[in-house]
């Protein structure tokens, strides 16, 4: 099992709309997440800064596999068509990322 987190930028005009979006994940994207051996995904939200800090443990044994799988699937991304343009991604984040991925420093069980 691999942790991993990643931040991105909430627009604070859709913070509500992200919220609300989140209160009621499209049922086919939580079974793509599953499929793609991702599990106990979280996303938190720091206010007032608009900080949106994604975590979730992979399971599955080829994560670029996985997220290529996720990728093309027209509901995932369906459902990012409607998330992004709350987004507001680091200038800083990896080349091909949206959500800037995070080295883990610390873990303890």
């Amino acid at each position: 099992m691999q942790r991993m987190g990643m931040v991105i930028g909430l627009k604070p005009e859709k913070v509500a709309e992200y919220k609300r979006l989140h209160a009621a994940v499209w049922p086919e994207v939580l079974d793509m997440i599953s499929k793609c051996n991702i599990r106990n995904y979280s996303i938190f939200l720091k206010e007032p800064e608009n900080l949106l800090f994604g975590y979730w443990e992979y399971h599955g044994t080829d994560f670029a596999a996985d997220a290529a799988k996720m990728a093309a699937d027209p509901k995932t991304q369906e459902w990012w068509d409607v998330c992004m343009p709350c987004q507001e991604p680091f200038e800083t984040r990896g080349e091909g990322e949206w959500w800037a991925m995070m080295e883990e420093v610390f873990h303890h069980d």
